[in-house]
C-alpha cells in the first residue's frame, strides 16, 4: 500500500502518509470491516505476460512485480545464467484468495458447476514460488514458509541458511492479498479486526483508542546474496543479515491472551546475541504493532525489557 517500488515506498515512509482506504477489490458492504490497505495504481500487465496473469492470482502478480524490481535494483539478470545458483524462498499465509473465490463461486453458483483448469495451481500457498522459479529459471532449493505475519522475516533467515549450504543468491520476502469476501470473513472470525469507519482512526497501534488491525495487500522481495559473490560483481549492498531469533510459547494461548512478553524478549535477545550487538547499539526497532491493546501491551513490555 505504500507504493510500487522501493523509492515510492521510502517517500511514503518519510512523509508519514497513511495509505488506508475503502476496500475496492470487492464490495465490502455488509461486513463490519470495510477498510484495508490496497496497492493503488498497480498494473500487473507491466510485470507478467497475459498467459501468466490468467493462470495466477493477484497475490502472485505482486510477487512477479516485486521480484522483477528487486533483481533490477540488485543489478542481476531477470533470467539466471546459473540456474542452480539462484533460489526462491518466499512467505505466504493465505494464498490466492481472489482467484479461489471466483472459481468456487462459479462451482457452486454457476450453471456449469465447474472450476477452471488453473484453480489447482493458482490458489495454494506455494504458487508464487513455483511461478517465479519457472519464469526466472531459478532452480536452486526453493520453498515457501507459512508462519503468518512473521513469514517474511523467517524467509530472510532461511535464505541465509540456503546460502551457507552453497546457493549464492536467494530471492526472499513475501507477498499477500487477503482481500476477498472469504478471506475477510476468515480474518473477522479471529475477532481482531478494526470496525472503525474513519481511515484516520481505524488503525492506532500502541494507543488507548486502538480498535484492531486492518487487512492489507502487498509485500516485499529482497535479493539475499553471499558476500563474496556480491563483492566480486561490484554489487551495491544495502545491509548485512547478521542475527535473528524465533521463539514460541505454547502455554499462553487462547482468545484472552496475547503470548508471553518473555518469549518476545527472548527472540530479540537471541537475534542480538547472534549478531554480536548490544541493545544500546540498535538505532531502529520495527514492532509488529497489531493495534490490539492486549497484544500491543505485551509487545511494549518485551521491548522495554530488552531496550
Amino acid at each position: 500500500p505504500s507504493g510500487v517500488g522501493a523509492s515510492e515506498h521510502w517517500q511514503t515512509v518519510l512523509r508519514g502518509t497513511r495509505r488506508i482506504g475503502p476496500i475496492t477489490l470487492f464490495d465490502p458492504a455488509g461486513y463490519p470491516t470495510r477498510l484495508a490497505g490496497e496497492v493503488t495504481g498497480f498494473e500487473a500487465t507491466g510485470y507478467a505476460d497475459s498467459r501468466q496473469l490468467v493462470q495466477t492470482d493477484r497475490w502472485t502478480h505482486l510477487a512477479f512485480a516485486a521480484t522483477r524490481l528487486a533483481l533490477a535494483d540488485a543489478g542481476l539478470p531477470q533470467s539466471s545464467p546459473d540456474p542452480y545458483g539462484y533460489a526462491v524462498t518466499l512467505a505466504s499465509s493465505s494464498g490466492g484468495n481472489l482467484f479461489g473465490q471466483r472459481e468456487l463461486q462459479r462451482l457452486w453458483g454457476g450453471p456449469s458447476r465447474t472450476v477452471g483448469a488453473y484453480q489447482s495451481i493458482a490458489w495454494f500457498y506455494a504458487a508464487s514460488v513455483g511461478q517465479l522459479s519457472i519464469h526466472h529459471q531459478f532452480k536452486g532449493p526453493c520453498g515457501v514458509l507459512v508462519s503468518e505475519a512473521a513469514g517474511g522475516l523467517d524467509s530472510l533467515a532461511h535464505a541465509v541458511r540456503s546460502i551457507r549450504r552453497g546457493t549464492p543468491v536467494v530471492i526472499a520476502g513475501g507477498t499477500e492479498c487477503p482481500l476477498s469476501p472469504y478471506a475477510l470473513a476468515c480474518q473477522l472470525a479471529g475477532g481482531l479486526l478494526s470496525d472503525v469507519a474513519d481511515p484516520e482512526r481505524a488503525y492506532r497501534p500502541f494507543d488507548a483508542a486502538a480498535s484492531g488491525y486492518l487487512p492489507a495487500e502487498g509485500g516485499a522481495v529482497f535479493v539475499v546474496e553471499e558476500l563474496g559473490h556480491a563483492l566480486s560483481r561490484g554489487a551495491r549492498i544495502y545491509g548485512e543479515l547478521t542475527g535473528w531469533g524465533a521463539t514460541h510459547d505454547a502455554i499462553h494461548t487462547g482468545p484472552d491472551t496475547a503470548g508471553s512478553p518473555a518469549q518476545y524478549a527472548r527472540a530479540m535477545r537471541l537475534a542480538l546475541d547472534r549478531a554480536g550487538v548490544d541493545p544500546d547499539e540498535v538505532d531502529l526497532v520495527l514492532p509488529d504493532a497489531l493495534g490490539v491493546r492486549r497484544y500491543d501491551r505485551t509487545e511494549a513490555t518485551a521491548l522495554r525489557s530488552v531496550f
